[in-house]
C-alpha cells in the first residue's frame, strides 16, 4: 500500500508508475477522488460534533437531537466510502524503482549475466520426465489418476533429492543467520490481502475457501510475512531473517497447455524461502544478498544459469524490483525460471503495520523475499544437466551426503 500523503503529492508519478506496470492510470483518480469524499465527509461530522458538544453545554435539547439524527446519517456514510477509499487504495501496486527497465511483459526482461557453461553433450539429451520415468522416481500417470492434472508423485531417489536440496538450503541458510521455519499453508485471507497478492486476478490463481476465510500459500513468503503483522520490531533487531520450508498450491489460472509436461508446473509442489524484514536504508543491500545466497546455491550445485532483471509489466503488484534465476536445462534447450528476489520496500508494511522504533521514533520496514529452491524445479535442472548416455544421472557432489550415492540408476 502506498501512502495517501505520498499519491496526493506526487499524482502524475504514481500513475507513470501504475502504467508501467501494465495497470490502468484511472485507478489513481478513483483514489484520489475517494479521499476527497472522504476527508470532505470527515470534516463535516468532526464540525457537527463540535456543535454538538456546544449545544450540550448550553443545555440545548432539541438542537442536539437534530445534530444526532444528522450525524446517524453521516457517520455510517463515512465507513461506507472509507470502505471503498480502502478497497481503491489496495488497487494501487508498489511503484517499480526509478531504474527498472520499462516493459510490457517478460518478452523485455533484461539478462544481466550468465553464469557457468552448459554442457554439450555427446548424445540427445532427455527431458527430465522420460529421464523421471525410465528411473521410477517421477510418476504423473498415477498422480492423474489420484488428482488429476498437473500432479505427480516423486518416488525413491527424488525424494532423497528433495530432502538432500531442503538440508543443503537450511545449511547455507543458517549460518548466514536465517531462522528456520515450517510455515502454514492455510492463511486468512485478509493476511493474503495484506500481502498485496490477491488484486488484479491474483486470487483466480489460489485456493481460496470460503467458508473458511482461508487461503492456501502459494509459496511460504505469503505465511512468513504476516508473522510480525502489527507489530514494532527495536531497530537493533533488524534485519530479521527466516527461511521458510512448505508445500505450495497454484491454480495455474491462465497457463492452459503451458508446461503441462512432466513436473515444471504443478498445482502442488515444495519450497524453501527466504524473507527478510531490513531497514529502509538498507533494502537495497539485503536484496542483493538475497540474489548472493541464489547464486551461491547452483553454483555449488554446479548447474549453468543466467540472472535477469525483470521489466515493469512482469514485477507483480507488491515487488518494486525483481530478479530472476534462470537455469540452464538441457532436455529443453533453454533456461527456464527456477528462483526469484523481490523488494517490496515498505509496500506490504504499511498493509501488515508492522514498523521499526528508532528513538522514540517509529517508521515502516522493508519486506524482502527470494526463493532458495523450488524443488521440482530444481530437480529438473539436475536431472537434465547431470543425465549420463546410459540413462543413469549423478547426484551433485554438494549434495551426496545426504543421499549416501554418487549416482542415480
Amino acid at each position: 500500500m502506498l501512502d495517501i500523503k505520498f499519491i496526493r503529492e506526487n499524482k502524475e508519478k504514481v500513475k507513470k508508475g501504475v502504467v508501467a506496470k501494465q495497470l490502468d492510470p484511472k485507478l489513481v483518480d478513483k483514489v484520489l477522488e475517494l479521499d476527497g469524499k472522504r476527508l470532505d465527509l470527515l470534516q463535516e461530522i468532526e464540525e457537527l460534533r463540535a456543535k454538538r458538544n456546544k449545544l450540550a453545554k448550553d443545555k440545548d435539547i432539541e438542537g442536539g437531537r437534530k445534530l444526532k439524527k444528522e450525524l446517524q446519517t453521516k457517520e455510517p456514510a463515512l465507513k461506507k466510502i472509507g470502505e471503498k477509499y480502502q478497497e481503491a487504495l489496495f488497487q494501487i501496486p508498489n511503484l517499480p524503482a526509478d531504474d527498472v527497465p520499462v516493459g510490457k511483459d517478460e518478452s523485455e526482461n533484461k539478462v544481466l549475466r550468465k553464469v557457468g557453461k552448459p554442457e554439450k553433450l555427446s548424445f540427445k539429451a532427455r527431458d527430465h520426465l522420460e529421464l523421471g520415468e525410465a528411473l521410477d522416481i517421477i510418476d504423473v500417470k498415477r498422480a492423474a489418476k489420484v488428482s488429476g492434472t498437473r500432479f505427480g508423485y516423486l518416488k525413491g531417489d527424488a525424494v532423497l533429492l528433495e530432502f538432500a536440496l531442503v538440508n543443503f538450503a537450511l545449511e547455507t541458510l543458517i549460518k548466514e543467520g536465517f531462522t528456520p521455519l515450517v510455515t502454514p499453508v492455510l492463511i486468512k485471507k485478509d493476511a493474503m490481502r495484506a500481502m498485496g497478492y490477491l488484486e488484479h486476478g491474483g486470487e483466480e490463481d489460489m485456493y481460496v475457501f470460503e467458508k473458511d476465510g482461508l487461503v492456501l500459500v502459494g509459496t511460504s513468503e505469503q505465511a512468513i510475512g504476516p508473522m510480525h503483522m502489527n507489530e514494532i520490531f527495536e531497530l537493533k533487531d533488524l534485519p530479521k531473517k527466516y527461511v521458510g520450508f512448505s508445500a505450495c498450491f497454484r491454480r495455474e489460472a491462465g497457463t492452459y497447455g503451458k508446461d503441462t509436461r512432466g513436473i515444471m508446473r504443478l498445482h502442488q509442489f515444495d519450497k524453501v524461502e527466504m524473507f527478510s524484514f531490513v531497514k529502509p536504508q538498507d533494502s537495497d543491500k539485503e536484496h542483493k544478498y538475497l540474489l548472493s545466497l541464489q547464486e551461491k546455491l547452483f553454483k555449488a550445485l554446479e548447474i549453468p544459469y543466467q540472472v535477469v532483471e525483470m521489466c515493469t509489466g512482469d514485477l507483480g503488484a507488491p515487488a518494486a524490483r525483481k530478479y530472476d534465476l534462470e537455469a540452464w536445462m538441457p532436455g529443453q534447450g533453454k533456461y527456464r525460471e527456477v528462483t526469484s528476489a523481490s523488494n517490496a520496500t515498505d509496500f506490504q508494511a504499511r498493509r501488515l503495520n508492522i514498523k521499526y522504533q528508532d528513538k522514540g521514533k517509529t517508521g515502516y520496514v522493508h519486506t524482502l523475499n527470494g526463493t532458495a529452491f523450488a524443488i521440482g524445479r530444481t530437480i529438473i535442472a539436475i536431472l537434465e544437466n547431470y543425465q549420463q548416455k546410459d540413462g543413469s544421472v549423478e547426484i551433485p557432489k554438494v549434495l551426496q551426503k545426504w543421499i549416501g550415492k554418487e549416482k542415480i540408476i
